[in-house]
């Protein structure tokens, strides 16, 4: 590997421009770390800076690493033979602190840096000047790798969360992390003063309201959110929200138009970003507060360094101050300052040998494809007494079993009847409600669950997979076990491939029961501007899609 010198890039001559282009697809040096990388390695000799694999590291890492002392030059003696690749490749890494440790395989973990040279051969060192400046040159080192840490992705636990540092969010009116809160209240009361004109968007870019009446809006949108949405880890699978779906979800009872807002180029009109607000009426343990559900925050993936998304963020929160509402509730993949509640994704296999094809799930040990088709094996037919499509006609009741059964949760939405209307009444490949009315005639239980496939990336044969979502599941009569049931055959009766459900309100008591496996994801729940001491995840009321 040839040694370049790598500098801050609007310092890059021609000469250094040309050697940076040796570096795979790397012509200039980003602005975050790379994010496909695992691990590094450093080699420093009379300044320069000797690449092994890839180096992802910040530009404040590589130009502390520049402007330390040079490292005395050595005497070369050729390379001996190792004992084995293992013991190589140890002898190549430098020792990383202790909270960059995980990003580097075990088995690379390593010896030191100044007895090694970038093809692994050893040198003799030459008695320095200064005998200060090797170890100064390290210590300088260590903390340019330190640096490194605070370049990473975002936190996904609060471990993680505990040592990421949030610039946006320190700013905002949520707790900080390590913050024990006991009260329950506004952290900034309601404004007399909002500010009229839009936030300043880097240059080249422009607001949009985007008119969703539009088909070719909707469109647009769509497309948008469907090509840089909500990932799973792998990049594997990728939200697929159909514009019918899209509309369900964003124009509810009450929505304003000025809370659809957009990001485009100036120069072609691409939509480039979006985040939306609808209101709701959410009850926080005793308070009932008009607020918005944030939703569909998405910026293009070229973009994600310009901060375009914190700038999305203020908009909206001006549009929704603009109206007297000053209270919102969000959820994230991701640790922020402060989750109010965790939940955890549980999936249940309607149609293994896809998923399996697909790799959403494994095989256990022991066992075979056919031998986990038969354990998710469903009946034909529900066994529930009674059970049907929910109608208009069962509005009225439907909203008085909702509103009930959701007072025993710590967060959860009160609803009037339009808004049961909008989320509750079925439609074709967005929302399936089913009733269970007694022999009286009354309405006693219903079951619900939303429709929102994923794009299946990267597989020559399945290009997308058809999952069911449980939305609210209202139980007084039928055990909740044998409603759910009724719901998984009935979710395989209509093509669906999986079933997913959250661990809030009463799911537990059913996930194991019904062969639901635990998913690799959480789901944080957040209150913007309002602050109350967190809850646990069977105390949450709330879905959103």
């Amino acid at each position: 590997m040839e040694n370049l010198n790598l500098f801050v890039p609007h310092l890059l001559s021609e000469e250094d421009t040309q050697k940076m282009t040796k570096v795979p697809n790397r012509s200039v040096l980003p602005k975050k770390c790379f994010p496909h990388l695992e691990f590094f390695s450093l080699l420093i000799r009379l300044g320069k800076v000797y690449i092994r694999k890839n180096v992802p590291l910040c530009r404040k890492a590589v130009s502390l690493v520049l402007s330390c002392p040079e490292v005395p030059e050595g005497t070369w003696v050729p390379k001996r033979k190792r004992r084995n690749r293992r013991e190589k490749r140890r002898n190549q890494i430098l020792e990383a602190p202790s909270q960059t440790l995980h990003l580097i395989p075990r088995r690379l973990r390593f010896s030191s840096l100044q007895n090694t040279t970038p093809s692994g051969s050893r040198f003799q060192q030459e008695q320095p000047q200064n005998p200060a400046i090797p170890m100064q040159k390290l210590q300088d080192i260590q903390r340019a790798v330190e640096l490194l840490s605070a370049c990473q992705g975002p936190a996904r636990n609060i471990d993680e969360a505990a040592k990421h540092r949030y610039q946006f969010w320190d700013t905002q009116p949520v707790p900080k992390l390590n913050e024990v809160v006991t009260s329950h209240g506004a952290i900034e009361a309601d404004k007399d003063h909002v500010r009229q004109e839009p936030y300043s968007l880097p240059q080249g870019f422009t607001w949009d309201t985007l008119d969703l009446g539009s088909t070719e809006v909707l469109r647009e949108l769509y497309t948008l959110l469907n090509e840089n949405y909500v990932e799973d880890d792998g990049n594997m699978f990728r939200f697929d929200y159909s514009p019918e779906f899209l509309l369900w979800a964003l124009r509810p009872p009450g929505w304003l138009l000025q809370w659809h807002c957009g990001v485009r180029v100036s120069s072609n009109r691409k939509l480039v970003g979006f985040i939306s607000a609808i209101p709701a009426n959410i009850r926080i343990y005793d308070s009932v507060k008009k607020m918005v559900e944030i939703n569909f925050l998405c910026v293009h993936k070229k973009l994600r360094s310009k901060r375009v998304a914190p700038v999305l963020i203020r908009e909206i929160t001006r549009r929704v101050n603009l109206e007297g509402i000053f209270q919102a509730v969000y959820t994230a993949g991701v640790v922020l300052p402060k989750p109010v509640a965790t939940c955890r994704y549980w999936h249940r296999s309607l149609n293994p040998r896809k998923l399996v094809e697909v790799k959403f799930s494994h095989l256990s040990r022991n066992m075979t494809l056919q031998r986990t088709m038969k354990l998710y094996r469903l009946p034909d037919v529900t066994k529930t007494s009674g059970l049907r499509p929910m109608e208009p006609r069962d509005i009225r009741a439907v909203r008085e079993l909702t509103n009930s059964y959701l007072k025993r949760f710590h967060l959860a939405p009160v609803m009037d009847e339009d808004e049961v209307a909008h989320w509750f009444l079925p439609q074709e490949h967005i929302i399936d409600t089913f009733v269970v009315e007694n022999s009286s005639g009354k309405l006693t239980d219903f079951l619900s669950f939303y429709t929102l496939p994923s794009t299946v990336m990267h597989h020559p044969a399945h290009k997308s997979l058809k999952a069911a979502y449980s939305f609210y599941n209202v139980h007084t009569e039928t055990p909740l076990l044998d409603l759910m049931s009724d719901a998984l055959i009935i979710a395989k009766s209509k093509g669906f491939d999986v079933f997913n459900a959250l661990d809030l309100m009463e799911n537990k008591t059913f996930l194991e029961k019904l062969k639901f496996g635990i998913g690799d994801g959480n789901l944080q729940y957040y209150l913007y501007n309002w602050r109350c001491p967190g809850t646990d995840s069977e105390k949450v009321g709330l879905v959103l899609q």
